[in-house]
């Protein structure tokens, strides 16, 4: 199979030719500012747990002498301002290559990006955070530039950079459950194994400052679902959960920030607290503070920042046992964990019996909240993820 999508991939690179040196040709009189150290490529700067750790990349790495292409069409524009942070020269390209109806533009501007990176004086390191139009420049940039991919979990990026694997001198993996199902998939796909050698494990991180477990409220209990609506997520259990719960302990609060309101109706839920969509970091991290459990319903995962946050903040993990979650959630030391996966009812059920387990045993619930803390603050500082990269691209520009 691997084979078949190399030719595959060949032959759509001998008709794309001609758009390719059209935009190399359109490059050539339209040339960048200047030459830049990084070329990072990432699809949107909207909310999502993916968007925010490739905004701590691009500050990790960047400076003023990068620059960032965002080349899908974001929802909103929650991130954004951090990306700013990093100083990097920011292009939102996505009006030419996020338009199925003029696909063409997008070949040509794979033509314009890579005229630009290939006719630097010094050679650039170019960074794609799970882009197709990263995947589809990949091999029209010099083999003498190091390319480096993140993946963040198992899903469809995972079938998509088959083709375009060797082009990419490192491979950043944040899970190390996606890393064994993504050796399983080399194995069914028939890749050479040699390709897993240049996969490397980079934790997900947050900023944050210790919690004073003393002065964190435990009093009422504070349910808190965070991140978007979408599908794997499956809001419609956190909502039952908390229906349950709410039918034997009405004292317990249940909260939901992001945007979920394709995906629930608040009247419906009047004992649940309806924030929103939050930008500021100041109201993002008040919530996280208060809140006293997570509760992540997740049908799959790699290993979310809200899990990271909510450790920071001192909240006890209640989780499905997906992705790298039961690497660190561990039964009645941090949190608990389903059982199950795919039984919904069997969720809810135990979700009721854990939180109303939990309300029962204040110390029990405190001695979770502290293990978090430390958890957090000795396996996901900032410090540690901003130096694994920084070292993984001094590595590259030596040993590309």
């Amino acid at each position: 199979m691997y084979r078949l999508l190399l030719i595959k991939r060949v032959m759509e690179n001998i008709l794309m030719f001609p758009f390719i040196l059209l935009g190399r040709i359109i490059s050539y009189f339209s040339p960048l500012e200047k030459e830049y150290e990084i070329y990072f490529f990432f699809p949107f700067y909207h909310t999502g747990g993916a968007e925010k750790v490739h905004a701590q990349i691009a500050k990790a790495c960047g400076n003023k002498n990068c620059i960032i292409f965002f080349t899908r069409k974001s929802q909103n524009d929650t991130f954004y301002a951090l990306f700013q942070e990093t100083q990097c020269t920011i292009k939102d390209i996505s009006i030419f290559t996020d338009n199925k109806f003029q696909y063409f533009n997008n070949i040509i501007f794979r033509g314009i990006i890579t005229g630009y990176i290939n006719r630097q004086k010094a050679k650039p390191i170019v960074f794609n955070g799970q882009c197709n139009f990263g995947y589809k420049i990949s091999p029209w940039v010099k083999k003498t530039v190091p390319q480096i991919e993140l993946i963040h979990s198992l899903n469809s990026f995972s079938y998509i950079r088959i083709p375009f694997i060797p082009f990419y001198c490192k491979t950043v993996m944040i899970s190390k459950k996606r890393i064994e199902d993504h050796f399983a998939l080399y194995e069914r796909m028939k890749i050479p194994s040699y390709f897993k050698e240049r996969i490397v494990y980079i934790s997900n991180a947050v900023k944050f400052n210790p919690i004073d477990i003393q002065r964190k409220p435990f009093n009422p209990i504070r349910v808190l679902f965070s991140g978007r609506g979408s599908s794997e997520k499956r809001l419609h259990l956190f909502t039952d959960i908390a229906t349950g719960v709410h039918k034997q302990n009405q004292s317990i609060v249940f909260e939901i920030m992001g945007d979920v309101a394709e995906f629930v109706e608040p009247p419906k839920y009047p004992f649940i607290i309806f924030y929103g969509e939050q930008k500021e970091a100041t109201v993002i991290n008040r919530i996280y503070q208060q809140a006293t459990i997570l509760l992540l319903t997740s049908s799959t995962e790699g290993f979310p920042m809200v899990i990271i946050e909510a450790m920071a903040n001192a909240c006890a993990i209640l989780s499905t046992p997906v992705g790298d979650i039961p690497y660190h959630i561990k039964p009645e030391v941090n949190g608990f964990l389903f059982t199950d996966v795919d039984d919904e009812q069997k969720i809810i059920t135990e979700g009721v019996n854990y939180i109303l387990t939990l309300a029962k045993n204040n110390e029990l619930l405190k001695t979770m909240a502290e293990n978090n803390s430390q958890y957090a603050e000795s396996h996901f500082s900032i410090q540690k993820f901003n130096q694994a990269y920084r070292q993984l691209f001094d590595q590259v520009k030596i040993n590309p």
